[in-house]
């Protein structure tokens, strides 16, 4: 893809949350159809939270054109054709996929998740949190307290206890990578939560690649700017939607298959050996402050 690809004509739409990929007009690009693998995760499993669809689905075909096998996590049964379509596209790839429905948004559904990932693939190499949640609200006054805390329980604490669940399966040369956003570096006024959130999750990233560098395992983050993913009809109302992205300089939203390399630089310790504790961010040409 060329800087100027991807979609700027986006219709009004909306659909119910957690939104599908097959009602989304027009169908993001998110099977890494013109990618090729070198082998830079041959013999690495990989989870991958959120993988049934957007940037997970992306990253989850990049990773097994990569080599590695692959396990998604996804949220709901509205989701079981998206999640195995990605598994098709992941064994298309001659590689296996573990697909496990969970909510993340409490305990018990992370440690079980990455339980059934580490038994299916016969252990973990890579973690890739990506799960995401978010409610747009108007008025700051319209916020509620259960919105802000579920919101934290799904983009921060499922990102912890996933994390620790994980930990006693990761060795030396594994990788953590996390998903923060645009919004966690600069703010949202409509995203306050998500906003909140996914600043934490740039801190939690800060935090564990010093506490986890004696293990040798690496901790990253990938904060995109707008991806046009099932998130975004399933949570913003039509008109929103049908403006979306245009606020990047490039005028536009990315396609997930433009987020996945960034994954795959942080996964493969050939690219990224002597990256710990590092945030990429595609954002479409936006300059950050500072």
């Amino acid at each position: 893809m060329t800087p100027t690809t991807g979609h700027t004509d986006i219709p009004a739409q909306e659909q119910p949350y957690p939104g599908v990929t097959e009602a989304m007009e027009p169908r993001p690009r998110d099977a890494m159809a013109d990618y090729t693998g070198s082998g830079l995760l041959a013999g690495r499993r990989a989870l991958i939270t959120g993988g049934d669809s957007g940037i997970g689905r992306a990253v989850a075909v990049a990773f097994a054109k990569e080599g590695a096998d692959v396990a998604i996590g996804y949220l709901s049964e509205a989701e079981d054709e998206d999640a195995a379509h990605t598994a098709r596209l992941v064994e298309a790839e001659g590689r296996r996929c573990i697909v496990h429905r969970a909510d993340l948004s409490s305990e018990e559904p992370c440690r079980t998740l990455v339980a059934a990932a580490a038994e299916g693939l016969s252990g973990l190499d890579l973690l890739v949190n990506n799960c995401a949640y978010q409610e747009p609200v108007e008025d700051f006054a319209d916020l509620d307290s259960e919105t802000w805390e579920h919101t934290f329980r799904v983009n921060v604490h499922s990102y912890f206890w996933t994390t620790k669940a994980a930990l006693p399966h990761l060795r030396k040369g594994s990788a953590i990578i996390n998903t923060s956003s645009i919004n966690g570096l600069r703010g949202n006024a409509t995203l306050i939560d998500y906003s909140a959130s996914k600043g934490a999750v740039l801190a939690l990233t800060y935090a564990l690649s010093q506490a986890l560098r004696e293990r040798g395992i690496r901790v990253n983050c990938v904060a995109p700017g707008p991806v046009w993913t099932p998130l975004i009809p399933a949570t913003f109302p039509a008109e929103r939607v049908a403006s979306f992205g245009e606020q990047a300089p490039m005028g536009r939203a990315a396609e997930p298959d433009e987020i996945a390399p960034s994954y795959v630089f942080f996964a493969a310790e050939r690219l990224s050996s002597y990256y710990t504790g590092e945030v990429l961010t595609p954002i479409g040409g936006e300059t950050l402050p500072g």
